[in-house]
């Protein structure tokens, strides 16, 4: 499957099988999100792995989603913004770019691997960096769901990339040389 393939073929996953993700995939999801590109490669995504119902029930409380869809597993995907690359010209710090490509990266990963993913921002920092002890250091962007799709989940064919008024047409959206 090439990478268009891919990227189509995921969508997101609001609905989970209780079963866990296998060791070996969320390794490989993890490392997906270690190489992803960083500005001037500062790498500074911080992951947090949860896995544990304990962890899962803090989850719901810091998202506001009773339950969590059922998702066995989360990725709390944070940035230290000390340690990322700021722009000279008007100081514009790119942590959230750089924790947002990793997610990125990990969902395609998890999508490989025949897993559902749900990309949320939907969270209070403050129960997040409370629940699971994060650094003061360290921002909280985005938290990645991460589990087999149930088989009531809303499932959505790759085709619908291509259908009327899903997606706006590439001439909408690119243009060269100017706006």
């Amino acid at each position: 499957m090439n990478l268009l393939e891919l990227a189509k073929k995921r969508y997101s996953v609001r609905g989970y099988l209780s079963d866990p993700v296998e060791k070996e995939k969320l390794n490989y999801i993890l490392e997906c999100g270690r190489v992803a590109p960083t500005g001037v490669n500062a790498q500074p995504q911080r992951l947090l792995v949860v896995n544990t119902p304990e962890g899962m029930n803090k989850m719901a409380n810091a998202t506001g989603i009773p339950g969590l869809y059922n998702a066995p597993c989360a990725i709390i995907i944070c940035a230290e913004p000390e340690c990322s690359w700021t722009r000279k010209y008007d100081e514009h710090n790119i942590y959230e770019i750089d924790a947002t490509i990793v997610t990125d990266h990990m969902i395609l990963a998890a999508t490989e691997q025949g897993l559902g993913t749900l990309w949320m921002c939907r969270f209070k920092p403050e129960i997040i960096r409370s629940e699971f002890n994060i650094p003061e250091n360290y921002i909280p962007v985005n938290v990645l769901l991460i589990g087999y799709a149930a088989p009531e989940a809303l499932y959505k064919s790759p085709d619908r990339h291509d259908s009327e008024g899903l997606r706006k047409p590439i001439d909408e959206i690119v243009k060269y040389g100017s706006f």
